[in-house]
C-alpha cells in the first residue's frame, strides 16, 4: 500500500518507516524540515517537507500523493518536563493536535482516504482504581486543560473518517526520547514498540481507540493485543 506519513523525521517516525518499507509498502515520509529531507530518504521513503499548518499545501500534497492510508505522527514537544520552557511546548503541541490534525482529516477526506491512524497519549486519563481502558474519561483537571482539549480534538477529527484508528501511546522511552534508558512512570511503552503497532495498525486495526503501553498496572492494552497483535516487547535493535 502507499503510505502517507506525516512526521517520518520524528522519534517514532524514524523507526516506523523502515518497518513499513520492509512490510512491502511505499512511504511519502514529510518533515516540517529541510535538514531532514536525506536523513528521510535514507529510512527509504519518499520525502516531502510539509507544514501542518497551511491547510492548501497538505490538501495538494496528500491529493498529490494519492495514498490508501495516511499515519499521523506529528508531535512538537522540544522540551522536557521541568524544563523552562515546557509550558510552552506544550501550548505548541496542542495547536498542533487541534489545527495539524484538522488540516490532516481535511485533506484525506478530499483525496477519498478512508484510513488515518493517529497518535494520541495513555496518561491523560481520569485517576480511577483498576487499569484504564478506552472508554474511561479524560483527566477534568483543570491544570490538564489544554492537554485534554488537543487531544479530544485530534480523537474527534481522526474518529470522523470511516477508518480512523487512534493510538493512545504511554509515555515514550528508548533513544531519542526524554527517557533513552527506562520508563520515567506509567503507562509507557518503547518507542519502538509504538512504531509497531502504528505498523499493525495499517491492516488490522478496527475503526477506534487503543491503548499501546506496557503492562504496567497503569493502562490496558487489552484491546490492541487481541485486535493487532501489539507486543509491548517488541524492538527492532536486539
Amino acid at each position: 500500500m502507499k503510505i502517507f506519513l506525516v512526521g517520518a523525521g520524528g522519534v517514532i517516525g524514524r523507526r516506523l518507516t523502515p518497518l513499513l518499507v520492509a512490510a512491502g509498502h511505499q512511504v511519502i515520509g514529510t518533515t516540517r524540515s529541510a535538514d531532514k529531507v536525506a536523513a528521510v530518504k535514507a529510512l527509504g521513503a519518499e520525502p516531502l517537507v510539509a507544514d501542518a499548518f497551511d491547510a492548501e499545501a497538505v490538501a495538494r500534497a496528500v491529493a498529490a500523493a494519492a495514498p490508501h492510508v495516511v499515519i499521523h505522527q506529528l508531535t512538537d514537544l522540544p522540551f522536557a518536563p521541568c524544563t523552562p520552557h515546557y509550558a510552552e511546548g506544550l501550548a505548541r503541541n496542542s495547536r498542533l493536535r487541534i489545527e495539524g490534525t484538522r488540516n490532516l482529516v481535511a485533506a484525506a477526506r478530499a483525496a477519498g482516504v478512508k484510513r488515518l491512524i493517529a497518535q494520541s497519549i495513555a496518561f491523560i486519563y481520569a485517576p480511577g482504581t483498576g487499569l484504564r481502558v478506552e472508554t474511561d474519561p479524560l483527566n477534568p483537571d483543570p491544570a490538564q486543560a489544554a492537554t485534554v482539549a488537543g487531544v479530544n480534538a485530534l480523537e474527534a477529527a481522526t474518529l470522523s473518517l470511516p477508518e480512523g484508528v487512534v493510538l493512545r501511546y504511554g509515555l515514550l522511552y528508548g533513544e531519542g526520547t526524554w527517557s533513552p534508558g527506562k520508563p520515567i512512570r506509567p503507562p509507557s511503552v518503547h518507542v519502538e514498540a509504538a512504531a509497531q503497532a502504528a505498523l499493525l495498525a495499517v491492516t488490522k486495526a478496527k475503526p477506534g481507540v487503543y491503548n499501546i503501553a506496557e503492562d504496567d498496572g497503569c493502562a490496558s492494552s487489552d484491546k490492541a493485543k487481541r485486535d493487532l497483535g501489539f507486543d509491548a516487547g517488541f524492538r527492532i535493535t536486539p
